[in-house]
């Protein structure tokens, strides 16, 4: 009796470790030449996903911990019109709605209670073009040290961080840079950095922080918008041409410096603003209900 006992014992410790395992899978993309640019296509539905330069010469490393091995998640890479075309697809083939996926976020036990995670690593050597489908979680981009053409993060629910580790801007001009959310944060750091032309960040509902540690080197339009929520937009030094236009409503609380200068209804100027300076940032700010403050 003893030892059925014991053996019961060690079968139920083993099922647990099987069930807190994790899968560990890495992907490569391992192509050096052939190609001008490479375009990452990356869906992951449930994940916390960090990007940042890594010392590898690939020009993609993906490294994942997979909580749940029910899903894998399928890589491909192709040259193809001198793009090296590189996607991981990560779905779930049973996917949770959006409304599930809000709730289970509200309700979490745990705030980093994430089914996966991935580190994402890019090569110095190369131009990059960025697509991030994020069903829910959260994503830290640290883009130092990259060269980037274009970033796009979409996601149902997810807390979303863009940043630069180090001083070290981007070293082209960015057509685009973009955050859209249904619900979760939006922090963009040094936003400046990125040489953006268009920087588009919409949340429905959540908070928006942006800052600016210096002024841009080329012109750039930037929209910033929130259904519900927070906007905190940090300006750099008003010497800096800017031109900043509101749409709030009566049930948004509003809060801007007192060194800018109206120049119609709704639309504001920093004292170095010109219009055909070639370094005019235009900025649109929109929150439906909730607080903006500009600094």
């Amino acid at each position: 009796m003893l030892r059925k006992l014991c053996l019961l014992f060690l079968m139920m410790i083993g099922w647990v470790a099987v069930g807190k395992a994790q899968l560990v899978k890495e992907f490569k993309a391992t192509e050096r030449d052939g190609f001008d640019m490479v375009a990452l296509e990356f869906t992951s539905y449930k994940s916390a996903t960090q990007l940042k330069r890594t010392k590898s010469s690939d020009p993609v490393y993906i490294h994942g911990h997979l909580n749940q091995t029910n899903i894998l998640p399928v890589f491909s890479q192709k040259v193809s019109n001198n793009v090296l075309q590189t996607s991981l697809i990560h779905k779930n083939v049973e996917s949770e709605n959006l409304g599930k996926s809000i709730t289970s976020k509200l309700f979490s036990g745990s705030s980093d209670d994430f089914d996966h995670s991935w580190n994402v690593g890019l090569s110095t050597n190369f131009l990059y073009h960025l697509d991030f489908n994020l069903g829910m979680g959260k994503s830290d981009f640290d883009l130092s040290n990259l060269t980037i053409s274009q970033l796009k993060v979409k996601s149902a629910s997810a807390d979303v961080a863009i940043h630069y580790g180090s001083d070290s801007p981007n070293q082209v001009q960015m057509d685009t840079l973009l955050v859209t959310l249904n619900m979760g944060s939006v922090v963009i750091n040094d936003a400046n950095f990125s040489n953006a032309k268009k920087m588009i960040f919409e949340v429905n509902y959540g908070k928006i922080d942006l800052n600016f540690s210096d002024g841009m080197h080329n012109a750039s339009h930037i929209i910033a918008a929130v259904g519900a929520g927070t906007l905190h937009v940090q300006l750099p030094s008003d010497s800096f041409p800017i031109k900043i236009k509101m749409r709030t409503t009566a049930m948004c609380k509003t809060s801007l410096p007192k060194y800018l200068k109206t120049l119609e209804k709704g639309t504001y100027i920093t004292k170095g603003y010109k219009a055909n300076d070639p370094r005019l940032m235009e900025l649109i700010v929109d929150v439906g209900v909730g607080s903006l403050t500009v600094e």
